[in-house]
């Protein structure tokens, strides 16, 4: 596939991608349940009708039905064909980004692991452990023999854990209550595993910032008060992806500042 010209390859790694996009979806759906994402076979959330192949197609099943099942007419959300359209574009970029390497299929793995535990936590304020703590032996693993090599890999695990933790800790101890939960703790340190420190900062800043302007949304737009709950690991997922996409280039700059 390295002869072939980049733009082709990306396309068909985009195509693959919608179709891994499906199967996030039933991750999506399933883990908060704790059910199999593996059987039974899809079937419609309402009705329970099991889905025939061609209205699992990504994204054109969705558009043709017009958005809800076939049988009940209960509607599907937008959040299924949105979740495969960015999966694809994942795939596509991180073929353009790494080219046909190791490195960009560990860099895939580790997006879409970032894309359920963002709409998981959006949907459901939890991040199960079955991604998270799985995933930081499996980061570092990795790194001994990609990027970030195992010493930013172990930096980054603990300092993203331990950075969070302390952070949570200190908020309960002057407020009385939970300011951040364990999720939140093993979903960084996870980041840290496959990232290294450097991004892990970079993902911790961002998420911060993105998170503290939210927050101040809710509030002047009176949705929420002082202790509205706020989905800090859609906002670290998101601030991993800018991480991994940009964050050496962030942190160089940043440190500029200094010099």
């Amino acid at each position: 596939m390295n002869e072939l010209p980049p733009t082709l390859v990306a396309v068909v790694f985009a195509a693959f991608g919608l179709v891994i996009g499906s199967f996030l979806n039933v991750c999506i759906y399933r883990l908060p349940l704790k059910q199999s994402i593996v059987w039974p076979a899809s079937r419609c959330a309402k009705c329970q009708r099991e889905l025939a192949w061609y209205e699992n197609v990504p994204v054109a099943a969705w558009l043709a039905l017009g958005g809800k099942c076939r049988t009940c007419k209960s509607r599907i959300s937008a959040m299924y064909p949105v979740v495969e359209l960015v999966t694809g574009a994942l795939f596509a970029g991180a073929c353009l980004l790494y080219g046909v390497t190791p490195l960009a299929f560990v860099r895939i793995a580790f997006g879409c692991a970032m894309i359920v535990l963002f709409v998981i936590d959006l949907q459901h304020r939890i991040l199960p452990n079955v991604i998270t703590v799985t995933g930081i032996p499996i980061g570092f693993a990795l790194s001994l023999f990609l990027p970030p090599g195992w010493r930013e890999s172990l930096l980054g695990l603990v300092l993203g854990g331990g950075v969070l933790w302390a952070i949570g800790e200190a908020y309960y101890r002057l407020r009385g209550i939970d300011g951040l939960g364990m999720g939140d703790v093993k979903m960084l340190a996870m980041i840290g595993a496959f990232l290294g420190w450097r991004l892990t900062l970079v993902t911790l800043i961002f998420a911060s910032f993105s998170g503290a302007l939210a927050g101040a949304a809710v509030l002047a737009t009176g949705r929420g008060g002082m202790k509205a709950a706020l989905p800090f690991g859609t906002f670290l997922a998101v601030g991993a992806g800018v991480a991994a996409v940009a964050g050496d280039q962030i942190f160089t700059w940043y440190l500029s500042l200094y010099r």
